[in-house]
């Protein structure tokens, strides 16, 4: 028996492709740049606003018929509907085996799955969503994620992971802040590229969203205008996506919904082969955004068919339609048969489908559908929570914590208070399976077990007296439980108010995708139920479990502590209750600037001299609580040892070294953080931005030396011409515990002539410890 060459593993991957290109027709070509959403309803809007509008016509295409030609993926099988793990497993195979036997070559499908805060299925692990991965400060830690999700998602014959989201934070006020890793593109871009080093450690193909702008829409609306400037996009947008794809060996990139300056991002040749491809690259697979070519059609209105569609976003470069064919399917092979589109638009994204799945194996005649073991599959193991559980310890920020109230007395007396406090799904974000399709199955158990804080703190705190007030709902305005909740905290030594968000999608929660806000005041009527509890005397220690920062600086000064969780995973309970009670020292750090007053000024700390305050307007938009803030309950000393003034060439690199030493009584963990001060450039540049940190576990007493590699390159931005550059002249390196609080300056003169970078230039200031 003669093997085609293309089925032959000994050749290499792009001469089996070429000649299994070569055989196949048009129709099997195009049937790989789709997807198939077989759990799709076409009977209402689903999970996604117009998911009917845009799913009906791909039903038209019957199943039997359609396998005959292949298929490029199936769409979400685990993440559409519940379904035993087990029983979704043998179900994927089935339906693999049915495309193997249906077509000619007999290609499986690229099975993917949402995996933003964990495998977004039943019965999987519901780990803190990625503003808490910010939080944490720690790329090991979201490494170990990243991996341990992409052994779960292969179990169970899943190929390719819809995760990270890249998108750095512009405007707090945007639903989808919870998704973020935070409003700095260093940190998002090293803890971003660790979770991608994770999912692909386990085979699994990371895809990195969204390419790119998508977060700087106008007024913080979803999908809303982007009109960043060139520089913005460059200097804060990119670099997290070019990180993650050079450190962390990404193989996938989906294109964003949005548009910038007028070019909707999956018709934008120079964002999606220009940069990408040529620039960086690239050679792995652009997959569209759910419906997002067909919104090209349907709401940018710069196509007018669904084969006008299609042909802006191949020619752009989008190799996948997903979630399921609409414009790739029928549309297109009539477009290309009557020479409208040029069939080799349609090789060209075949090939890099074709050579991913080479890589995968699905091109190999021994590969096999079949789940790697037998009988129960187990997506929430106990070292899976006890994964979620070190996350959401290390996530948890304590704000402030003036006169001691925290740690809590083990036999105090506590009133608990809140809508957030009681409530399972106060843990998970907008992506988890609870909050994103079990709202749909009301019958469905959750699947995982999810302690609440009243439970975990009851369970912390034994011998304490705790008692529970819900006070008022979430979102609702009915005040009506304010009294009881008042006259609990007031029988109480001290109060704590646990509020928040509730997660879930397109104006169904108060954070999440499609659920913008107007302000950054606290949701419903909660803001009401704190001043009524601070009114008691009592002690209130407030508790956060958001998905965004919320203004507090109405309460400042007037609280006994301010702990803050970002929506912190099904272990977020015990983790909170822990830092409450003092078994957790909290060493989480603000990804996100909390501000001080709700209203007119979106912020981040990226900002120029004008952003500022200052005397040119009566408007202070200095956040209470800062970027990369946190408090613990020991203390540290830092002492600096490398000298406070050093000359380097522009092509040059200098050490910064401290010391640091634990001054308490209890272990900790310090986050220093090294920042960069450009005094005069030759354009406007941020005050301050982060450029290196690193977490340090201390003992009390002990002490531990840290070295900060800093290149020239760290400082490079991108100039009037567009090109991005080192400039001679002065700079600062700052040691900070945050973006405000400065230990140590080093001063450097950067000397020689302006240096233009390319893409081998250093991106990330490496880091030792003694």
């Amino acid at each position: 028996m003669t093997t085609a060459p293309w089925r032959d593993p000994a050749l290499p991957a792009a001469t089996r492709v070429d000649d299994l290109l070569a055989r196949m027709t048009l129709e099997e070509k195009t049937a790989q740049l789709y997807g198939v959403w077989v759990g799709a309803a076409t009977d209402g809007d689903g999970v996604a606003p117009l998911q009917r509008e845009m799913t009906a016509g791909s039903f038209d295409y019957e199943w039997s018929a359609l396998v005959t030609l292949g298929l490029g993926q199936l769409t979400r099988s685990f993440g559409t509907a519940p379904v035993d793990p087990a029983l979704g497993a043998r179900a994927l195979a089935r339906a693999q085996r049915r495309i193997i036997a249906a077509g000619r070559f007999g290609i499986p499908a690229i099975a993917h799955e949402e995996c933003l805060a964990g495998f977004t299925a039943w019965q999987a692990t519901a780990y803190p969503v990625p503003l808490a991965w910010g939080a944490a400060f720690d790329p090991p830690l979201a490494e170990e994620l990243g991996r341990r999700i992409g052994n779960d998602l292969r179990s169970v014959g899943v190929h390719q992971g819809l995760a990270p989201v890249l998108d750095v934070v512009r405007d707090p006020r945007w639903g989808r802040v919870e998704e973020t890793i935070g409003e700095d593109p260093y940190l998002v871009g090293t803890v971003g590229s660790a979770y991608v080093r994770g999912l692909e450690s386990a085979g699994v193909i990371a895809t990195l969203k969204h390419f790119a702008g998508y977060a700087s829409s106008t007024g913080a609306r979803n999908l809303a205008p982007v009109r960043a400037g060139v520089r913005e996009f460059a200097d804060v947008t990119l670099p997290p996506f070019e990180m993650a794809l050079r450190e962390g060996g990404a193989r996938s990139v989906m294109a964003a919904y949005n548009d910038t300056d007028g070019v909707p991002a999956s018709a934008d040749p120079r964002l999606l082969t220009g940069l990408l491809r040529e620039e960086w690259d690239f050679e792995g697979t652009v997959v569209a955004d759910y419906f997002g070519i067909g919104f090209l059609q349907t709401l940018h209105k710069v196509a007018g068919t669904e084969a006008e569609a299609a042909h802006l976003a191949l020619a752009a470069g989008i190799d996948v339609e997903l979630p399921t064919l609409r414009c790739y399917g029928r549309p297109l092979v009539a477009a290309v048969r009557d020479g409208v589109i040029p069939e080799a638009l349609v090789d060209r994204a075949a090939r890099r489908v074709l050579l991913q799945k080479c890589e995968l194996g699905l091109l190999d005649e021994d590969w096999t559908p079949e789940p790697a073991q037998e009988g129960p599959i187990d997506l929430d193991s106990t070292a899976n929570r006890a994964l979620a559980r070190r996350l959401a310890e290390e996530s948890v920020v304590l704000l402030d914590n003036p006169d001691g109230a925290l740690p809590l007395a083990p036999d105090t007396r506590i009133a608990v208070v809140g809508p957030r406090a009681a409530d399972a799904l106060a843990m998970l974000g907008c992506y988890s399976f609870p909050s994103h399709v079990l709202t749909h199955h009301p019958e469905v158990d959750l699947g995982i077990a999810i302690p609440t804080v009243l439970d975990s703190l009851r369970a912390e705190l034994p011998d304490a007296k705790v008692t529970f007030a819900e006070g008022c709902d979430v979102s609702d305005p009915d005040t009506s439980g304010f009294e009881e909740a008042v006259a609990r905290a007031a029988e109480a030594d001290v109060c704590v108010a646990v509020l928040g968000d509730r997660a879930g999608l397109f104006g169904r929660g108060t954070s999440g995708e499609g659920c913008d806000v107007t302000d950054l005041d606290l949701p419903g009527v909660q803001a009401g139920l704190l001043d009524a509890l601070v009114s008691t005397g009592v002690p209130v220690v407030l508790v956060l479990l958001t998905g965004r920062p919320y203004a507090l600086g109405r309460w400042h000064g007037r609280l006994g502590a301010v702990v803050q969780a970002f929506f912190p995973g099904e272990e977020g309970g015990p983790a909170v209750a822990g830092v409450l009670s003092g078994r957790v020292n909290p060493s989480g750090r603000l990804p996100v600037s909390v501000p001080r007053v709700p209203g007119g000024q979106p912020w981040t700390y990226l900002q120029p001299p004008l952003g500022l305050a200052g005397e040119v307007s009566n408007l202070d938009p200095t956040p209470l609580y800062a970027f990369g803030h946190g408090r613990s309950y020991t203390s540290f000393a830092w002492e600096p040892t490398s000298p406070p003034s050093a000359e380097l060439p522009t092509d040059g690199s200098h050490d910064v070294t401290l010391t640091v030493r634990n001054t308490g009584d209890r272990p900790g963990t310090e986050v220093v953080q090294l920042y960069l001060h450009d005094p005069v450039a030759s354009v406007t540049r941020p005050d301050v931005r982060l450029i290196g940190y690193r977490r340090v576990d201390l003992a009390p007493g002990e002490s531990r030396s840290l070295t900060f590699h800093f290149h020239a390159d760290l400082s490079a931005f991108t100039d009037r011409e567009g090109a991005r550059v080192v400039e001679p002249g002065a700079l600062e390196l700052r040691l900070a515990a945050s973006s405000a609080e400065v230990r140590a300056v080093t001063r450097l003169e950067l000397t020689g002539p302006v240096r233009r970078l390319g893409p081998d230039r250093v991106l990330r200031c490496e880091t030792e410890v003694d």
